[in-house]
């Protein structure tokens, strides 16, 4: 059952003119999506290409510290992606969001790589890298999402959120309404992704080793196994992130305070914020106070 369907340069120019068509019908509907179309297209066509020929490279070398490092790059892609997606969150949030994927994306990788199919080497390119691009494809979005819902949530429960710290809630009570609502929402596509396979859809990596001429089964299994971990790796890593980001919801002294989205407090800011809670205060007080709190969000 090893045959494989290899795709000639004018395959490529066929799926490529698809693309074109789809585009003029846009532009003459006048959608206003053609160009992005287009651009889109040609970006990712670079892209895979441009990918393949590094995998190849570096499954061929077959070194350690290529792989270390290819895996390295697309992590910190995948934090630059999930800050670019995630509407609504402010600054500062990129060293938590890294440390959450690099914790959980190896926790996954020694699971699924180590454990349950155990390559020899055990740093195998041609299953951790791919494995690693899955993973974290399928996570992104969905911690994307999640961080996206938890500042929302925060903003929409201001009232609510004010009336549990003032009947004597910790901050941990009462942001956890938001969070439980994060986590829920970005792990929804993982389940709906899970509860669908195998009867609605069939699932990329299963379609890929069926057309590479791998069986069926074996192909369902390592589906199975990526759907498995995707969905782990995305409770965990959200998990972690929002446990780590709530308390930016509230200000040093218990009130409650959400960031603005994409935008730190000035020290004038910091000041008025100050005063404007504590209206007695002296100004040199005030701004003793504030600069403390600018301290805080540095750091």
């Amino acid at each position: 059952m090893e045959s494989y369907f290899d795709i000639d340069i004018w395959g490529l120019v066929a799926a490529v003119v698809m693309v074109l068509v789809a585009a003029a019908i846009s532009a003459l509907m006048k959608t206003g999506v053609a160009k992005s179309l287009i651009w889109a297209t040609a970006r990712s066509l670079v892209q895979l290409l441009a990918m393949g020929f590094i995998l190849e490279y570096v499954i061929r070398q077959n070194n350690v510290w290529l792989v270390i490092g290819l895996i390295a790059l697309m992590l910190l892609a995948a934090v630059q992606i999930t800050m670019g997606r995630a509407t609504g969150a402010p600054k500062g949030l990129v060293g938590i969001v890294l440390l959450s994927l690099v914790v959980t994306m190896l926790l996954m990788l020694a699971i699924v790589a180590e454990l349950i199919v155990r390559p020899k080497p055990w740093y195998a390119p041609q299953l951790v890298i791919p494995l690693t691009g899955m993973l974290l494809g399928n996570t992104v979005s969905a911690l994307a999402l999640g961080l996206s819902r938890f500042f929302e949530s925060m903003r929409e429960r201001y009232a609510e959120v004010n009336t549990m710290l003032a009947l004597g809630a910790t901050k941990w009570e009462a942001a956890k309404p938001s969070m439980i609502s994060s986590i829920r929402l970005g792990l929804l596509p993982s389940i709906a992704m899970l509860a669908s396979s195998g009867i609605v859809t069939i699932p990329g990596m299963m379609s890929g080793q069926i057309i590479a001429g791998k069986s069926p089964v074996s192909a369902a299994k390592y589906q199975f196994v990526i759907l498995a971990a995707v969905a782990a790796l995305t409770l965990v890593a959200d998990s972690i992130i929002i446990a780590l980001i709530y308390k930016r919801c509230f200000i040093s002294y218990d009130r409650y305070f959400v960031p603005e989205p994409a935008k730190k407090l000035s020290f004038k800011d910091l000041v008025q914020l100050h005063k404007s809670v504590h209206p007695g205060e002296k100004p040199e007080d005030a701004k003793r106070a504030a600069a403390k709190e600018q301290h805080a969000q540095m750091r």
